[in-house]
């Protein structure tokens, strides 16, 4: 299991470290903490937390094309690699090389960013009721 720090936790979930450091109190993340380094979370829990906890991203704005978050699957075959991160509620599905992948040691729990280009986008403002 890949484990991450407190304060990367707190970075990627939005939140404080001393929220972070709440919840593994009152159970809702598990810690780890091996002699006198700082204490870990689990990064899948992390991800998981991030999908489900995430408000949904505003309507009245346009989404930046970068998302950070946590790789939560890899699949490599003989030339090309899926890669899946989760970003907050966002869940970025990624082909490419398995050169690349493995050059760039994606695994799954690891910190890392899917910028998107895109040629075409077409946002559109929904009004509230």
């Amino acid at each position: 299991m890949a484990q991450i720090r407190v304060s990367e936790a707190a970075e990627l979930l939005g939140v404080s470290d001393d929220t972070v450091r709440r919840w593994i109190d009152t159970g809702r993340l598990a810690a780890q903490s091996t002699g006198p380094g700082p204490m870990t979370v689990d990064a899948a829990a992390v991800a998981t937390l991030m999908a489900q906890a995430a408000p949904p991203a505003p309507v009245t704005t346009s989404a930046r094309n970068r998302f950070s978050g946590i790789v939560t699957r890899v699949e490599r075959d003989g030339v090309m690699a899926l890669v899946e991160i989760q970003a907050g509620p966002h869940r970025v599905i990624s082909l490419m090389s398995r050169e690349a992948a493995d050059e760039l040691e994606l695994a799954p729990g690891v910190r890392a960013a899917a910028m998107i280009k895109a040629t075409n986008v077409i946002v559109e403002r929904e009004e509230t009721s």
